[in-house]
This record gives structure tokens, C-alpha cells and sequence, in this order.
């Protein structure tokens, strides 16, 4: 196989996946870790991929993951009335592990002045504390993913080993019968360590992530404890959501529950 060739397979298998291992791709590759050590340095050198500890992950100039600001102005209104429910169940001196994404950018906002412990991996959540007299914030270390502003990867994972949380709040790239998912494997992971830090694993998600579904898989719809959508959810969805043994709660509704289940002890 020609280098040129080579190079544009291990950028193809980094693009495709968001995340991949050196390991990973030696294998697949059928070469030494030594040659893609130097492949994935020319492609970070071209801007084209992040190297990290162990792997390589997408520069995010792709389309798998959009941009934060791009996202900002999709569903605003229906975000915001989760993330007022979202707030609605918080306490003050709780610990609340945030991850990024616009729904939890919102609710954030909501708890900036609140005496509460707030963990993230979001630079944008995290700056909104940064200066709080009442907040005590843990921002999570890792590799930044471009254009989001989160950290992802073995370091961050490392952290919430660490961690317990009374609440873990996600958000989701889709959700369907199959169980819940994101855009990116390397977030995934990260989302997979957050939730085994919680007594209670919360997703919060504007209806049209329901019936959709992402890249990669995240978990199945049991792993959930509680799952906070707007009323536009659909009849259909409801339906397959209120079977699953989560708790759903509708924002807006005087009692959105559909089932449900108690926290984690």
C-alpha cells in the first residue's frame, strides 16, 4: 500500500469513528504502532486530527458533531422549559455533574448563584461559575474537543473515577426503543464514567431527539433513571418511553411522570 493511501485510511477510520486507539488502528491497518504514530503526525500537523494519550480523535471539522453555536438557536424554547424542570429537582448543596450541550448550557444558567457543587466537562458551563461566590465548580480535565469546548478521553475518565454525584445530567444526540445515543464514541465513554458516578442518572432532551438516532450507542433506556422532555413529545414515542421502567417527566405538566423509580442508593 502506497503512504498516501495509508495516511487517508487512517484519517478515514478516525473521521468515521470520532475516536480511535493506536492499537486500534495498527491493527486494522495491519502495520506497527510506530507507522501510525507517524501517519496521525502528519494529519495533526495538517489540522486534520488531535493526537492523545493513546489514540487519535477527529479535529471535529466534520459534520458528525455541530458546532455549539450552531446548536444554540435549534429548540430554544422547548430547552429551556426542560431545563427549568431540570432545575426545579436540583437542592441547594447538592453535587451535580453536568455534561456539555446546549439543553445543560441552559440550566446551567439557571443555577449560576446557587449554592451548589458542580462538576463539568464543559468550558462554556464551567465559565459561567468560574467566578461564583456560592458555586463550588470541578471543571474535568482532558483533551478539548474543537468547537464544543468539552473534555473527552482517558484523563477526563480517570477524574470521575474519583467523583460521586447526587446527580449526573446528561444530554443526547438521539434517543430511540434501542436505548440512548451521541455523535461521538469518545464522548460516550466519557458519559458511560459519568453515569457510574450518580445516584441518579438524569437525560434532558428537547422531543426531537426522540425517535432519532446518532452515531454512537451510549446506553439502553434502563440505565436511566430519569428522562426530562418537552410536551412535544410524541404520542408514539411516549408510549415505548413509559414501557421502558424510566421515570419521564414532561416539562411544563403539573405531573409528567410516567413510571417511577427511585434514586440509586
Amino acid at each position: 500500500m502506497l503512504v498516501e493511501e495509508r495516511r487517508k485510511q487512517v484519517l478515514n477510520h478516525v473521521e468515521e469513528r470520532g475516536f480511535i486507539t493506536l492499537a486500534d488502528l495498527a491493527r486494522e491497518m495491519s502495520v506497527s504502532e510506530s507507522t501510525i504514530r507517524r501517519d496521525l503526525g502528519y494529519w495533526e500537523r495538517q489540522g486534520a486530527l488531535k493526537r492523545i494519550h493513546g489514540g487519535a480523535m477527529s479535529s471535529g471539522n466534520g459534520t458528525t458533531l455541530p458546532a455549539l453555536e450552531t446548536r444554540l438557536n435549534r429548540a430554544v424554547a422547548e430547552k429551556r422549559r426542560v431545563a427549568r424542570e431540570a432545575a426545579r429537582r436540583i437542592h441547594d448543596g447538592d453535587s451535580i455533574l453536568l455534561d456539555g450541550g446546549t439543553t445543560t448550557l441552559e440550566l446551567a444558567r439557571l443555577l449560576v448563584g446557587r449554592p451548589l457543587h458542580i462538576i463539568t466537562n464543559s468550558l462554556p458551563i464551567a465559565n459561567l461559575f468560574a467566578n461564583s461566590q456560592e458555586t463550588d465548580l470541578v471543571f474535568l480535565g482532558g483533551c478539548i474537543f474543537p468547537r464544543t469546548g468539552v473534555a473527552l478521553g482517558p484523563f477526563t475518565t480517570r477524574i470521575l473515577e474519583e467523583v460521586h454525584v447526587h446527580q449526573a445530567i446528561l444530554s443526547v444526540g438521539g434517543i430511540t426503543a434501542k436505548g440512548l445515543f451521541n455523535s461521538n464514541l469518545l464522548l460516550v465513554e466519557t458519559e458511560r464514567q459519568m453515569m457510574r458516578c450518580a445516584d441518579e442518572v438524569v437525560v434532558i432532551a428537547d422531543h426531537t431527539k426522540v425517535g432519532r438516532q446518532a452515531l454512537a450507542f451510549l446506553c439502553k433506556l434502563s440505565a436511566v433513571d430519569t428522562l426530562i422532555v418537552d410536551q412535544g413529545l410524541a404520542p408514539e414515542h411516549r408510549s415505548w418511553l413509559a414501557e421502558s421502567g424510566l421515570q419521564l417527566l414532561i416539562a411544563g405538566k403539573a405531573s409528567g411522570s410516567a413510571n417511577t423509580r427511585r434514586r440509586r442508593a
